[in-house]
Protein backbone atom coordinates (compact mmCIF):
# COMPACT_ATOMS: atom_id res chain seq x y z
CA UNK A 1 0.00 0.00 0.00
CA UNK A 2 0.83 3.82 -0.66
CA UNK A 3 2.81 5.10 2.38
CA UNK A 4 2.24 8.87 3.11
CA UNK A 5 4.40 11.23 5.33
CA UNK A 6 2.80 12.62 8.63
CA UNK A 7 4.30 15.63 7.05
CA UNK A 8 2.01 15.26 3.91
CA UNK A 9 -1.65 17.41 3.56
CA UNK A 10 -3.51 14.25 3.74
CA UNK A 11 -2.77 13.81 7.45
CA UNK A 12 -4.15 16.86 8.45
CA UNK A 13 -7.71 14.98 8.15
CA UNK A 14 -6.30 12.62 11.00
CA UNK A 15 -3.85 14.84 13.12
CA UNK A 16 -1.43 17.13 13.41
CA UNK A 17 2.13 17.52 13.83
CA UNK A 18 3.25 18.94 17.31
CA UNK A 19 5.61 21.44 17.06
CA UNK A 20 6.01 23.53 20.27
CA UNK A 21 7.00 20.90 22.64
CA UNK A 22 10.70 19.88 24.05
CA UNK A 23 11.16 15.89 23.38
CA UNK A 24 14.38 15.44 24.37
CA UNK A 25 13.61 14.72 28.04
CA UNK A 26 10.87 11.48 27.03
CA UNK A 27 13.21 10.64 24.32
CA UNK A 28 16.09 9.89 26.06
CA UNK A 29 14.09 8.03 28.94
CA UNK A 30 12.86 5.74 26.57
CA UNK A 31 16.64 4.30 25.55
CA UNK A 32 16.07 2.25 28.90
CA UNK A 33 12.60 0.60 26.97
CA UNK A 34 12.58 -2.57 25.32
CA UNK A 35 11.97 -3.68 21.70
CA UNK A 36 10.60 -7.11 21.98
CA UNK A 37 9.47 -9.21 19.51
CA UNK A 38 5.63 -8.88 19.27
CA UNK A 39 4.55 -5.56 20.89
CA UNK A 40 4.47 -4.48 23.96
CA UNK A 41 1.82 -1.73 25.26
CA UNK A 42 2.34 0.01 28.75
CA UNK A 43 0.08 2.69 29.53
CA UNK A 44 1.63 4.74 32.23
CA UNK A 45 5.51 4.07 32.80
CA UNK A 46 7.20 5.51 36.19
CA UNK A 47 10.31 7.20 34.29
CA UNK A 48 8.40 8.75 31.45
CA UNK A 49 5.94 10.26 33.97
CA UNK A 50 8.85 12.05 35.14
CA UNK A 51 10.12 13.91 32.44
CA UNK A 52 9.50 17.93 31.71
CA UNK A 53 8.05 16.44 28.42
CA UNK A 54 5.02 14.40 30.55
CA UNK A 55 4.23 17.97 32.72
CA UNK A 56 4.00 19.79 29.45
CA UNK A 57 1.63 17.30 28.31
CA UNK A 58 -0.23 17.84 31.43
CA UNK A 59 -0.19 21.75 31.73
CA UNK A 60 0.12 22.88 28.01
CA UNK A 61 -1.52 20.75 26.33
CA UNK A 62 -4.33 18.53 28.10
CA UNK A 63 -4.70 22.19 29.91
CA UNK A 64 -4.06 20.72 33.01
CA UNK A 65 -5.99 17.82 32.69
CA UNK A 66 -3.98 14.72 34.34
CA UNK A 67 -2.33 12.71 31.36
CA UNK A 68 -0.71 9.03 31.54
CA UNK A 69 2.43 9.00 29.36
CA UNK A 70 3.47 5.08 28.49
CA UNK A 71 5.11 3.77 25.81
CA UNK A 72 3.94 0.96 22.81
CA UNK A 73 7.25 -0.62 21.46
CA UNK A 74 8.12 -4.10 19.29
CA UNK A 75 7.68 -5.00 15.81
CA UNK A 76 4.64 -5.31 13.58
CA UNK A 77 3.77 -4.92 10.54
CA UNK A 78 0.13 -5.70 10.16
CA UNK A 79 -2.94 -3.29 10.76
CA UNK A 80 -4.79 -6.44 13.40
CA UNK A 81 -7.54 -3.70 14.50
CA UNK A 82 -8.45 -0.22 15.03
CA UNK A 83 -8.97 1.53 18.31
CA UNK A 84 -10.71 5.16 19.17
CA UNK A 85 -11.17 7.36 22.38
CA UNK A 86 -13.12 9.67 23.66
CA UNK A 87 -9.95 12.04 23.22
CA UNK A 88 -6.39 12.79 21.10
CA UNK A 89 -3.67 10.58 21.92
CA UNK A 90 -0.48 12.04 21.58
CA UNK A 91 2.59 9.64 19.81
CA UNK A 92 6.30 10.64 19.92
CA UNK A 93 8.32 8.57 17.30
CA UNK A 94 11.75 7.70 18.60
CA UNK A 95 12.18 5.86 15.92
CA UNK A 96 10.68 5.77 12.48
CA UNK A 97 7.31 4.10 12.40
CA UNK A 98 3.87 4.00 10.04
CA UNK A 99 0.51 4.34 11.28
CA UNK A 100 -1.94 2.78 9.62
CA UNK A 101 -5.13 5.60 10.27
CA UNK A 102 -8.88 5.70 9.48
CA UNK A 103 -11.62 7.80 10.19
CA UNK A 104 -14.75 6.97 12.75
CA UNK A 105 -17.08 8.81 10.38
CA UNK A 106 -16.36 5.07 8.09
CA UNK A 107 -17.69 3.36 10.33
CA UNK A 108 -21.36 1.35 9.17
CA UNK A 109 -23.82 0.99 10.83
CA UNK A 110 -23.51 -2.28 12.15
CA UNK A 111 -19.99 -1.59 13.45
CA UNK A 112 -17.96 -2.96 10.99
CA UNK A 113 -15.45 -1.31 9.12
CA UNK A 114 -13.89 -1.65 5.84
CA UNK A 115 -9.74 -1.95 5.64
CA UNK A 116 -9.98 -0.28 1.82
CA UNK A 117 -10.56 3.29 3.99
CA UNK A 118 -6.95 2.47 5.75
CA UNK A 119 -4.07 5.16 4.87
CA UNK A 120 -0.62 4.31 5.86
CA UNK A 121 1.47 7.81 7.37
CA UNK A 122 5.24 7.75 7.81
CA UNK A 123 6.02 9.21 11.37
CA UNK A 124 9.93 10.12 11.00
CA UNK A 125 11.87 9.53 14.68
CA UNK A 126 12.06 13.05 16.72
CA UNK A 127 8.31 13.79 15.82
CA UNK A 128 5.16 14.09 17.50
CA UNK A 129 1.74 13.96 16.45
CA UNK A 130 -1.76 14.47 17.77
CA UNK A 131 -4.06 11.63 16.91
CA UNK A 132 -7.49 12.94 16.74
CA UNK A 133 -10.50 11.52 18.44
CA UNK A 134 -12.05 10.85 15.74
CA UNK A 135 -9.47 8.90 14.09
CA UNK A 136 -8.65 5.44 14.48
CA UNK A 137 -5.65 3.34 14.59
CA UNK A 138 -3.61 0.82 16.54
CA UNK A 139 -0.46 -0.40 17.08
CA UNK A 140 2.90 1.29 15.13
CA UNK A 141 4.47 -0.44 12.28
CA UNK A 142 7.93 -0.95 11.95
CA UNK A 143 9.94 0.14 8.65
CA UNK A 144 11.36 -2.25 6.40
CA UNK A 145 11.00 -5.08 9.07
CA UNK A 146 12.74 -3.02 11.96
CA UNK A 147 11.28 -2.62 15.61
CA UNK A 148 9.81 0.42 17.13
CA UNK A 149 9.61 2.60 20.22
CA UNK A 150 6.64 4.83 20.35
CA UNK A 151 5.58 7.35 23.36
CA UNK A 152 2.20 7.22 23.64
CA UNK A 153 0.14 9.79 25.99
CA UNK A 154 -3.40 9.54 26.93
CA UNK A 155 -5.77 11.31 29.18
CA UNK A 156 -5.06 9.31 32.96
CA UNK A 157 -7.18 6.21 33.25
CA UNK A 158 -7.30 4.83 29.79
CA UNK A 159 -6.72 1.54 28.65
CA UNK A 160 -7.28 -0.39 31.72
CA UNK A 161 -9.51 -3.43 32.20
CA UNK A 162 -13.01 -2.66 32.53
CA UNK A 163 -15.15 -3.07 36.19
CA UNK A 164 -18.54 -3.46 34.25
CA UNK A 165 -19.92 -6.23 32.50
CA UNK A 166 -19.75 -5.36 28.55
CA UNK A 167 -22.62 -5.13 26.80
CA UNK A 168 -23.43 -6.78 23.55
CA UNK A 169 -25.76 -4.20 21.66
CA UNK A 170 -24.46 -1.36 19.03
CA UNK A 171 -21.28 0.39 20.21
CA UNK A 172 -21.23 -1.41 23.84
CA UNK A 173 -19.73 -4.43 21.90
CA UNK A 174 -16.71 -2.34 20.83
CA UNK A 175 -15.31 -1.23 24.21
CA UNK A 176 -11.94 -3.45 24.92
CA UNK A 177 -11.06 -0.88 27.80
CA UNK A 178 -11.69 1.63 29.44
CA UNK A 179 -11.93 4.39 26.98
CA UNK A 180 -10.83 2.12 24.43
CA UNK A 181 -13.79 1.03 21.48
CA UNK A 182 -11.60 -1.67 19.21
CA UNK A 183 -12.42 -3.14 16.23
CA UNK A 184 -10.67 -6.27 15.22
CA UNK A 185 -9.42 -8.25 11.98
CA UNK A 186 -10.64 -11.97 12.82
CA UNK A 187 -7.02 -12.96 11.43
CA UNK A 188 -5.40 -11.15 14.49
CA UNK A 189 -7.37 -13.93 16.71
CA UNK A 190 -7.72 -11.06 19.77
CA UNK A 191 -9.63 -12.60 22.43
CA UNK A 192 -12.91 -10.94 23.29
CA UNK A 193 -12.91 -8.51 20.61
CA UNK A 194 -15.43 -7.69 18.49
CA UNK A 195 -14.30 -8.96 14.70
CA UNK A 196 -15.97 -6.18 12.11
CA UNK A 197 -12.69 -4.92 10.06
CA UNK A 198 -14.27 -6.30 6.53
CA UNK A 199 -11.48 -6.39 3.92
CA UNK A 200 -7.66 -7.76 4.15
CA UNK A 201 -5.47 -7.68 6.96
CA UNK A 202 -3.22 -4.56 5.86
CA UNK A 203 0.44 -5.07 6.05
CA UNK A 204 3.31 -2.93 5.21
Amino acid sequence: MKIYSVMDDNFKEYGRIIKNIDLSSVINAMESTPIPDDVVYVPEDASLMKTEFAADMKNRYFGEYPVQVGFCNGHNQKLNAVEYHRSSEVNVACTDMILLLGKQQDIEEDFTYNTDNIEAFLVGAGTAVEIYATTLHYAPCGVDGKGFKCVVVLPQGTNYDLKMPVGTDGEDKLLAATNKWLIAHKDANIPGAFNGLKGDNLSV
